[in-house]
């Protein structure tokens, strides 16, 4: 796991969390430049999902605990914020729920916080696995997904381009990852529990609700998290994040100016 930091030390520090079998630098180098003028960022590359290690994803756990020890050691266990795209949301839920360190403003991107038993999870995985690994290594999509592709209406071409930049779809460069590292990361997202009513002093969850994706997923938000703060858009899973990044460094910053836990 690599830890890549930018900005003034000094500034309150944002850690920044990819989504599944996303690249660090696809996933948020287009804000990173936005943020650092008033954040310390932080943005975390897990293992199995960076090309400068020979590493493997090991599971859920173990990732939240090598970034628990990383923020004890480097900012005394406690941060300003954190942003889970997609996957990542799951990091910070546990992040938080834990209790090891200490969040003041914990932001879901639009993340679905699927869980699933063992055995349906293994079923997913073993689906999606080896198809999300050919993509990669291929940086193509499947002929069937293409074609779907196609059929979406000519406004929405553009976010779906953009979703596919974050899996390296048309270049190489995540043909590293393992077919291990994207079943676990898979399937240890869908068993590891996050728990219900999440509520601790001194932090306040944000969920950023891209409406398009449906309701039961604002009904996971307030199931997982008590009294969090929905911020509404009527966007469709990360279009936020991916195609309009000022508006989403705006919102990242209006979330961290919120209530009194800022700044203390």
């Amino acid at each position: 796991m690599k830890f890549y930091r930018f900005g003034n030390e000094k500034n309150p520090t944002i850690f920044l969390f990819p989504g599944t079998c996303c690249h660090w630098r696809a996933n948020f180098g287009g804000v990173i430049p936005l943020l650092k003028d008033t954040f310390h960022v932080v943005c975390v590359s897990y293992d199995g999902f960076d090309e400068t290690e020979s590493t493997e994803f090991p599971d859920m756990l173990t990732e939240t605990k090598k970034i628990e020890r990383y923020i004890q050691k480097y900012f005394n266990g406690k941060i300003c914020a954190a942003y889970g795209c997609s996957l990542g949301g799951s990091f910070v839920g546990l992040l938080i729920q834990r209790e090891k360190i200490h969040i003041e403003h914990g932001m879901i991107g639009s993340s679905d916080l699927d869980q699933a038993g063992a055995f349906a999870a293994k079923l997913q995985a073993r689906i999606a696995g080896p198809m999300i690994v050919k993509m990669l290594h291929g940086g193509k999509l499947p002929g069937f997904m293409e074609k779907r592709l196609e059929k979406k209406p000519e406004d929405e071409q553009e976010y779906y381009q953009k979703m596919l930049e974050l899996f390296g779809i048309g270049s190489d460069r995540m043909s590293f990852v393992t077919k291990g590292s994207a079943y676990r990361q898979f399937y240890y997202d869908l068993i590891t529990p996050l728990e219900e009513n999440i509520s601790i002093s001194g932090t306040m969850i944000h969920c950023f609700y891209a409406e398009k994706m449906g309701e039961k997923y604002l009904r996971r938000y307030q199931q997982h998290f008590k009294n969090p703060d929905i911020r509404r858009h009527d966007m469709q899973h990360e279009e936020l994040l991916i195609c309009y990044p000022e508006r989403w460094v705006q919102e990242v910053k209006d979330c961290c100016e919120a209530g009194a836990a800022y700044g203390k």
